[in-house]
């Protein structure tokens, strides 16, 4: 086997898990959780030991939001940790059945905190060279967004504007996702509309740059892939895409290293 690639792959948003302590509260339905979540971008972005770490998380972005800040509470931030409402506009609990402090803090020491524990003690090893935060985005703004209503790239590469890593960096990776998938010019974007959430923003250094990487879920979250009624996604395709990104990844990696 070869030796694996030197990168962390964070899968932040791919869980569609409710705990038990917050079941009873929750207004949404199955559909609108994974509606809300970047759905099956673990088995997307899952390289296995094709890479040094892979850090995937259960728990439903609706619920907990790992790409967060854990101060982005309350009334002003009704998209933040410990959401109120969903991307689409849906109350995400009952009405009164709003968590209280100490459930929200049981939340995020439960959810929030492991997961960016698992991120800081990964980063320590030295083996570890560059960072790439894995999501999927609505094929058009949802109603939340700033870009509401406007059809998105099929992929979408953010470096909070060349702060996480060199623009040189995030265009050969565009590059790479335009000759794999055979994408045009503007179906691959650099920093539209995504520039880097808190994960990227937050642990990119000059010794480990990250990478946000978004792919529309008009890739594989529509006809003839996955069924709306039944939520059922072709594996077959899920597997297709695995391997796609996989060849993206070692080719850019490959042409940043070197090799």
């Amino acid at each position: 086997m070869d030796e694996p690639l030197p990168l962390l792959i964070s899968i932040p948003h791919g869980g569609l898990e409710v705990p038990d302590c917050v079941k009873d509260r929750v207004a949404l339905t199955e559909a609108d959780i994974l509606e809300d979540a970047d759905a099956f971008t673990r088995e997307i972005y899952d390289f296995g030991e094709r890479v040094h770490t892979v850090l995937r998380a259960d728990i439903a972005r609706a619920i907990v939001d790992l790409n967060r800040d854990t101060t982005q509470l309350g009334a002003d931030h009704p998209d933040g940790v410990i959401k109120s409402v969903t991307c689409y506009n849906k109350p995400v609990y009952r009405p009164g059945c709003f968590p209280d402090r100490d459930l929200i803090d049981k939340l995020i020491r439960d959810y929030h905190k492991p997961f960016h524990d698992k991120i800081r003690l990964a980063l320590q090893n030295d083996e570890i060279a560059m960072g790439l935060d894995c999501h999927s985005m609505a094929a058009q703004g949802p109603p939340t967004a700033k870009d509401r209503g406007r059809r998105r790239p099929m992929i979408n590469i953010g470096n909070v504007m060349g702060r996480s890593c060199s623009m040189d960096h995030a265009n050969e990776l565009a590059g790479c996702f335009r000759d794999i998938m055979d994408l045009s010019e503007t179906d691959v974007k650099i920093n539209e509309p995504f520039s880097g959430g808190f994960i990227t923003r937050s642990y990119a250094t000059a010794e480990t740059p990250w990478i946000q990487i978004e792919i529309s879920r008009a890739i594989y979250l529509r006809p003839p892939w996955f069924d709306q009624t039944t939520l059922a996604v072709s594996h077959q395709r899920l597997s297709e895409l695995n391997c796609l990104m996989w060849q993206v990844i070692q080719r850019f990696w490959s042409r940043i290293a070197g090799c």
